[in-house]
């Protein structure tokens, strides 16, 4: 695969959260689709997420990719557009550091792709705890989207279980019967590289709260369609603190799609291509 174009890369977001990251890496290790590569969207790490990825890509069937930044605050946005010109493939799956994927994952993503649209998935919270608890093992058996095993290791009974346990025809009914817009949501969307280059990427003002959204918002702005698959693409979203988020972030990002909205603009001037 080294020497041939991939059909889908996947960008996996991170910042100093090796353990997390590890987790996710050996997840994409058990996909039953393996025509992809993996490009890490490094927003500033210190070397032990380089090196975990060294070795990492020494033992994975996939190829990996690290695009790296300097650490300047939370700027995923900016390290997002980076790894974006680095994929190879024609589509593109999005998904964060802190989300294991279920084996069929990239699977579910690529059967469903479809021209002038993209995707919008889902995630099952995970309680610190039981983030902590997984091993290598229990992802390469898929314990942790089992929700038995999860039962048992004490996890709440919730409807929202049905995303770990429906499939076939029920899936495609809770996907439909919903009442969850279907979003670009950072940790588990997909599109065509190219619609998201129309579109001139991801908003580089923006910092933490909705950056991913907005660039959904403009997608459907040019004319692509959402497919809501929450209940079919699956990944479980580890837990961990939340340093970066602040008011002002989220209250200027709120001012950005405000704007989007009422503009009905698909195109940012701080995006890929600056002004």
């Amino acid at each position: 695969m080294d020497n041939c174009t991939p059909s889908i890369s996947v960008i996996v977001s991170t910042y100093n959260s090796e353990e997390w990251l590890e987790k996710v890496l050996w997840g994409f290790h058990q996909q039953s689709y393996r025509d992809f590569e993996v490009v890490i969207a490094d927003d500033g790490s210190g070397p032990r997420t380089k090196d975990l990825i060294g070795s990492m890509a020494d033992t994975v069937f996939y190829k990996i990719l690290h695009v790296w930044q300097e650490d300047e605050g939370f700027q995923k946005s900016k390290i997002l557009n980076k790894a974006l010109k680095a994929c190879r493939a024609e589509y593109v799956i999005m998904t964060d550091g802190d989300c294991i994927p279920r084996k069929d994952f990239v699977e579910v993503h690529q059967f469903n792709k479809a021209a002038g649209h993209f995707i919008s998935g889902g995630y099952f919270m995970l309680p610190m705890n039981i983030s902590q608890l997984i091993t290598k093992e229990d992802i390469e058996e898929q314990n942790c989207f089992n929700i038995k095993w999860l039962e048992a290791q004490g996890i709440a009974k919730k409807f929202k279980s049905a995303k770990l346990t429906a499939k076939g025809h029920v899936s495609k009914f809770l996907n439909s019967w919903t009442p969850t817009n279907a979003s670009w949501n950072g940790h588990n969307s997909s599109g065509w590289k190219a619609d998201i280059l129309k579109i001139n990427g991801f908003d580089e003002r923006m910092q933490y709260g909705g950056q991913d959204r907005e660039l959904g918002e403009r997608l459907v702005n040019s004319g692509i369609k959402p497919i809501q698959l929450r209940y079919s693409a699956i990944c479980v979203h580890l837990d961990h603190k939340r340093g970066y988020k602040t008011e002002a972030s989220i209250h200027k990002n709120k001012f950005i799609r405000k704007e989007v909205k009422k503009t009905r603009s698909s195109w940012t001037d701080y995006g890929l291509i600056k002004k």
